[in-house]
């Protein structure tokens, strides 16, 4: 039973790290931003995802590179501010798998 438990959690602790320790540069910079947030109405977001679309639309062969670049930062700024609203939570298949197998092995 100690080796089935520590097997176990050897393999928690070594699935898990790459997903912990992935987007570290992000992660700092959420937890920054999370300080300041503000909740966005339905109409903000609204707006958002009106903007969002009319850029996939814009025809970008006439604008040069750093209109386009200004154009993807701020779709992306867009779409951060409107997942952010969401608030979901993701779970890998990983973690899915080992949770699964969690149960079986320990009852």
């Amino acid at each position: 039973m100690k080796t089935k438990l520590f097997f176990t959690l050897l393999m928690v602790f070594a699935l898990s790290a790459p997903t912990t320790f992935g987007n570290n540069a992000k992660s700092k910079k959420q937890a920054v931003s999370d300080k300041i947030e503000n909740k966005l109405s339905a109409e903000e977001v609204n707006r958002l995802t009106k903007r969002v679309e009319e850029i996939r639309e814009m025809d970008k062969s006439n604008l040069s590179v750093t209109e386009k670049r200004e154009l993807r930062k701020e779709s992306r700024e867009a779409k951060e501010n409107v997942r952010r609203e969401g608030g979901y939570i993701y779970i890998s298949a990983a973690t899915v798998v080992i949770i699964i197998l969690l149960v079986i092995l320990l009852r």
